[in-house]
């Protein structure tokens, strides 16, 4: 899709919390609405990545606490491990959760449906201006108070 082109200072005028929430509302829709397909919303993906890449690690508290920073949601974090149980993706070992065959095999589903998102968010835009937009969003985070480094990895 082509865009119309604007003067340099007509684009510098514009409203960044209103382009940035635009682009938040957009990709995080399209990424929740791929995830409803597998019966899954964000926290538990974010749930099977963490869980994934340390089996045996996380205890109900412990990734909580670890996810709770990213949720807007305001998600009942125990309701999602328990849908995860019951679904047999999940299982826990004295307090200690891990992924099943089934759960490992969802999570790749979704894992996929997430890369088709992430391709079509990128299309028609250079690595390279990515990159820089990324590193001025994280500049404008970091002037504005927050913490400007990348996330943490499975979020």
């Amino acid at each position: 899709m082509a865009l119309k082109e604007y003067p340099s200072e007509e684009l510098a005028a514009q409203p960044i919390g209103a382009w940035s929430g635009e682009a938040y509302r957009r990709v995080v829709g399209a990424l929740r609405a791929q995830l409803a397909v597998e019966d899954l919303t964000q926290p538990h993906w974010w749930t099977l990545n963490h869980v994934a890449g340390a089996p045996g690690r996380w205890t109900r508290a412990a990734l909580t606490e670890r996810l709770a920073r990213y949720d807007d949601q305001d998600t009942d974090f125990d309701g999602v491990y328990d849908d995860l149980l019951r679904r047999g993706w999940l299982t826990e070992d004295e307090g200690r959760m891990t992924l099943t065959g089934e759960g490992e095999a969802g999570r790749l589903r979704a894992a996929e449906r997430n890369r088709r998102v992430h391709r079509q968010t990128h299309e028609g835009i250079p690595t390279a201006d990515f990159v820089t937009t990324i590193n001025v969003l994280r500049r404008m985070v970091a002037n504005l108070g927050g913490d400007g480094d990348l996330p943490d990895r499975g979020v």
